[in-house]
This record gives structure tokens, C-alpha cells and sequence, in this order.
């Protein structure tokens, strides 16, 4: 199983929130920076030197996972927590790799090698049975065992090649409907737009779940 390690949130002095997101990817600090872009937050990242312990990922459902992390790093800082689990659910591969997106073909594989093994799996797949979904589950657990989830989720297809580079993961062979481009051609503010991430995440923010209780 992975270890990862979810964001977590605190309130200043001042009132603006500081988020701490405590992910080692670069692409997922990208787009939280980009989804947080106006509001009165924070970001803080790992790489600023913030110790907290890691959790395993030993859930079978991306809410397990979320919500496991999120309960355990609340525990441990008595601390506001968000956390999210997200992957790639490809129905070829009976939901695939799901929850293994990250570990899929091996934990030390880069985001190509993942690409390439998927293409390959799927190369001798007809284009109507190469449908896959992203999903994405932020959860926010509150010192008090107070724990809220938000699931958000974009529809595609898998393509025969990669397209374009921008984003991480498996953005190069997603094909986003509604964007009507694969997730590595459209630019930040075109995936920010419709992307799993980006609707868990506004789902936590309209609950209102972030403003001071």
C-alpha cells in the first residue's frame, strides 16, 4: 500500500487560513494553488519543511482513504484536517487501478511509465470500450471527530496515444469530454475548470465548512 499525507488547515490571528498541503507532487500543490487562487488562504506545502506523520493508504474506496487520512493527522495536531485520495477508474480494467493510481505498475514509476503500461494494456481496446472516469474525495475532519466528504468526478476515455504535456499523472491519454482535448492539452484554467480535484474541492467550499465556526 501508498503513504500519503493529507493538507491540513489552521486559522490565523489575522483570519486568513493557512493551508497546509502536505503532498511531495508537485502537480497536486500546483492546482490546490491554483483552485485557492483569490481566496483568503495561505498554502503551505511539505517542501517548506513542515514535519507531520505519514498515513498509510490501506482503504479499498477513495472515502477510506480521505477520510482515514484526514481523521489521523486531526488526532495527531488537534488541527482542522483536509485530506484528498483521488485516481483514475478505467472500465476496461473493472474500475482500475482505482485506488492503486498512484502505485500502478510499481511505487518507484514515473507518470510516463504508468502512461505507457496503461496504453499498453488497452492496446488492442476498441475506442467505445476505453471509457474511464477521474475521481476525486476531499474529506475535512474536525479535532472533535466531526468528518465531512466531497466527491467530485469527470467523465472520458482513455486515448491510443499521449497528448500534450502540461498537468502530471495520467493527463496525457485522458480525454476529457467536456473539454473536448485530452487533460495534458488543456491549459491550467481549462482543467481547473471541470476537473475532479477542482469539483471535490468547490463542494468543500460552498458546504461552508471552511469559514470560522
Amino acid at each position: 500500500m501508498g503513504v500519503s499525507i493529507p493538507l491540513f488547515c489552521v486559522r490565523k490571528e489575522s483570519d486568513t487560513m493557512k493551508v497546509f498541503l502536505a503532498t511531495k507532487n508537485k502537480g497536486k500543490i500546483k492546482d490546490f494553488e491554483k483552485l485557492t487562487e483569490g481566496m483568503d488562504l495561505e498554502v503551505v506545502t511539505i517542501l517548506d519543511g513542515l514535519d507531520i506523520p505519514d498515513v498509510v493508504e490501506d482503504g479499498e474506496t477513495f472515502e477510506e482513504n480521505s477520510r482515514k487520512k484526514a481523521k489521523e493527522i486531526a488526532d495527531y495536531t488537534n488541527i482542522v484536517t483536509i485530506s484528498d485520495d483521488s485516481g483514475l477508474c478505467v472500465d476496461a480494467l473493472d474500475g482500475g487501478p482505482g485506488v492503486y493510481s498512484a502505485r500502478f505498475g510499481g511505487e518507484n514509476t514515473t507518470d510516463s511509465e504508468k502512461n505507457q503500461k496503461m496504453l499498453e494494456l488497452l492496446k488492442d481496446v476498441k475506442k467505445e470500450n476505453r471509457k474511464a472516469h477521474f475521481v476525486s474525495v476531499v474529506s475535512i475532519a474536525f479535532p472533535n471527530g466531526e468528518i465531512h466528504s466531497f466527491r467530485g468526478e469527470i467523465e472520458g476515455e482513455i486515448l491510443f496515444e499521449a497528448r500534450g504535456n502540461n498537468g502530471f499523472g495520467y493527463n496525457p491519454i485522458f480525454y476529457s469530454y467536456e473539454l473536448g482535448k485530452s487533460f495534458g492539452e488543456a491549459d491550467d484554467e481549462e482543467r481547473k475548470s471541470v476537473s475532479h480535484r477542482a469539483r471535490a474541492f468547490r463542494k468543500l467550499i460552498a458546504s461552508g465548512l471552511l469559514e470560522e465556526k
